[in-house]
């Protein structure tokens, strides 16, 4: 299993903290944004490698933060060419992007680089396992407009996803989908057709919604929370929970 981290975004939200520097490499207090995050993925024995998707602006600095790392399995940078907001490629594309250029025909873990887990994804690739399908993950959100921001699921008593919306103006449940994804081998074929075939191209969520529409995806409700990364403000307050202020 290849584990896709999706880092080819600009994050222009976080203003001059990231106008020359990736949002997943800023520092929470001795490690990085994605420093934690692969620091679980990393022990997963079904992984065997982490490639890693991102623009041409940051590329080498990627290039140089993986020079320095660890990790028991290799890491795999991919520049995607692009070099600023206004021409990137989009999420989905970016994923397709990396395919074609390593020809990955294997299991993969797709990941957005910008979030802090409390749990660990080996809960999540022995979920996909036991169900022998490509999955997703849900979370619990009361809020209809949070619900109506993001992706929302319907799903049956066996978690198998019965509908995907993506930003519902009537939000259908309260099982919201955050951007972490396994896709399995059996569906590779769906997964590389799926722009040539009116997938969105942007959000990671669009190719989930895609995936919904013509294969069975069953989704795994997180056994806990996350630290979403998407502001200065959220990237300060993790920075004060897990760290010294950056």
């Amino acid at each position: 299993m290849k584990n896709i981290v999706i880092a080819a975004g600009y994050a222009t939200r976080l203003g001059e903290l990231t106008k020359n520097f990736p949002k997943p490499l800023l520092k929470i207090g001795e490690s990085t944004i994605l420093g934690r995050m692969l620091d679980d993925i990393d022990t997963i024995p079904e992984i065997d490698e982490h490639v890693i998707i991102t623009n041409h602006k940051f590329a080498h600095i990627f290039e140089d933060w993986a020079r320095e790392q660890h990790y028991q399995k290799k890491i795999t940078i991919v520049d995607d060419g692009t070099e600023s907001n206004d021409t990137r490629l989009g999420a989905v594309c970016d994923l397709l992007y990396a395919i074609d250029k390593l020809q990955i025909d294997d299991d993969m873990l797709v990941v957005a680089a910008d979030n802090i887990l409390f749990f660990s994804f080996q809960e999540f690739v022995d979920f996909a396992k036991s169900k022998q399908t490509s999955c997703i993950m849900c979370h619990e959100q009361p809020s209809v407009e949070k619900l109506q921001r993001t992706g929302v699921v319907v799903l049956d008593a066996n978690n198998r996803v019965l509908n995907m919306e993506e930003k519902p103006p009537q939000p259908k449940s309260t099982w919201a989908v955050p951007p972490f994804y396994i896709y399995l081998k059996k569906d590779m074929p769906l997964v590389k057709s799926s722009v040539a075939n009116g997938c969105g191209k942007d959000a990671p969520g669009n190719l989930a919604h895609y995936m919904v529409d013509n294969t069975t995806m069953h989704a795994w409700p997180m056994s806990a929370g996350r630290f979403d990364i998407g502001s200065l403000d959220t990237y300060y307050e993790a920075c004060e929970k897990y760290g010294i202020r950056k």
